[in-house]
């Protein structure tokens, strides 16, 4: 074999060797997970290229050769592909992963409870301190909020209280679309299968009364044994008496003591004045309070008081409900047998 030859087959089998190194050295980039070790909250804006994501991780020193995942993404096709929007990283994830996640969309989600028995203004205000939510409403401007929802009333009440997941951006209206939907879909399906002889003309009675029930009891055993004397009271013409009705009539000047005096204070929601239930909801009732409010107990309970530990002591009677306010509320113990 003469030199020439020789030289020539050293050369590609140098070749040979650097090519493999470096496919080598590529795989492990772009294989290799990121330099992070808690998760990295990453935002691509609109008009944001591949290029600039790689960028920004080198110079953040999070990505360790972006020249290897911007030559991948741009053989594949994919570095014009992907998509704004907030994401999360995680520990443990690759050069790849990050593509897959930014040309598939996997944005960053967000997660919000609204609470049984808050007011819709409550409901409001906490959607609008997330940080993540943009703000459109105004929760003290009831006009607003009906024109929103394209309604002639304040849809106190009509929000299911549930936990929401959504991406940054999302408005409080659109968090509000969702809770406004599913108390739709709850009512329409659960006022067919109500029980019979209800003192209910609509599905909103039936709201109304269960935003009662949240409001009176944190205890779910309790919800049908207050329906159960909410609808007999009702049936036989007598006053709700609920507290948390006045309460909410009160509005901002209720201080937190409800006094003898406002309870001889007439509004609208007070059922102490009115007979009936009051106009409209009080609070975001949840699937049960709504359910109960649909199958109440049967019995012949009229009155219940508050224990002190979260319970309540139901009474048939006027002075069996007497006695029981005066050992539970008024500290005087029960007479002897």
């Amino acid at each position: 074999m003469n030199k020439s030859r020789s030289y020539l087959l050293s050369g590609i089998g140098f070749l040979a060797v650097m090519l493999i190194a470096r496919l080598m050295l590529f795989y492990e980039h772009v294989h290799q997970p990121l330099r992070i070790v808690e998760p990295y909250i990453l935002e691509v804006s609109s008009g944001d290229t591949f290029r600039d994501i790689v960028i920004q991780l080198g110079d953040e020193k999070i990505l360790r050769s972006g020249i290897d995942l911007r030559i991948y993404a741009r053989v594949k096709g994919l570095g014009n592909q992907i998509r704004a929007g907030e994401y999360e990283l995680s520990p443990g994830i690759t050069p790849l992963g990050l593509l897959d996640t930014l040309v598939n969309g996997k944005v960053r989600y967000h997660t919000l409870r609204l609470g049984e028995g808050w007011t819709l203004e409550q409901a409001i205000d906490a959607i609008q301190q997330h940080p993540a939510v943009i703000k459109t409403l105004n929760s003290k401007d009831h006009q607003s909020i009906q024109a929103a929802f394209n309604i002639e009333f304040y849809p106190e009440g009509f929000f299911f209280p549930d936990t929401y997941s959504f991406i940054r951006g999302t408005t409080d209206l659109q968090i509000l679309q969702q809770a406004w939907d599913l108390m739709q879909n709850l009512l329409a399906d659960a006022w067919p299968q109500r029980d019979e002889g209800l003192p209910y003309t609509s599905p909103r009675d039936a709201l109304v009364m269960a935003s009662i029930i949240e409001k009176e009891t944190a205890l779910a055993d309790e919800y049908a044994q207050i329906a159960g004397v909410f609808i007999r009271r009702l049936q036989q013409n007598i006053r709700l008496q609920t507290d948390p009705t006045v309460i909410y009539g009160l509005g901002a000047t209720f201080d937190g003591n409800l006094t003898r005096l406002q309870l001889q204070e007439d509004t609208p929601w007070n059922t102490y004045t009115r007979f009936g239930l009051p106009p409209t909801p009080i609070a975001l009732p949840g699937k049960a309070a709504i359910e109960a409010s649909l199958h109440p107990q049967a019995g012949d309970t009229l009155f219940f008081v508050a224990r002190g530990d979260g319970s309540h002591q139901f009474s048939t009677t006027l002075e069996e409900h007497n006695l029981a306010v005066q050992q539970y509320q008024l500290g005087v113990p029960p007479k002897n047998e």
